[in-house]
């Protein structure tokens, strides 16, 4: 991947889904471009957030493009409802531990 540049275009809402328009330059080849898209549902069940979006469809872009040695047999590519949830999982905030002993407490 140190070779590839990897760019968010932008995006377009579409009636059942948005989707997220991204150009691939590896040199010297012309640049190639994806496309990911993400079901509008996603995102009115609050399974998405609108700005987290482009880095969720960048993420599995990449993933795609290390997986076949950076061109993948496919330009399109659609979100699941997996790797949303891995997302979101990944990004919780871990608590605070509520049960903290002060080193001197310990004994």
């Amino acid at each position: 991947m140190d070779a590839v540049i990897v760019q968010y275009v932008g995006f377009q809402a579409k009636s059942l889904v948005r989707e997220y328009t991204f150009t691939v330059r590896e040199a010297p080849s012309d640049p190639l471009q994806y496309i990911l898209e993400i079901a509008n549902e996603a995102f009115e069940s609050h399974r998405a957030r609108y700005q987290d979006a482009p880095d969720i469809c960048s993420l599995k872009l990449r993933r795609e493009l290390v997986a076949h040695a950076n061109h993948p047999p496919e330009t399109r590519f659609v979100i699941a409802d997996g790797e949303l949830a891995d997302y979101r999982d990944a990004r919780k905030v871990k608590p605070a531990g509520l049960y903290y002993k002060r080193p001197e407490e310990q004994e």
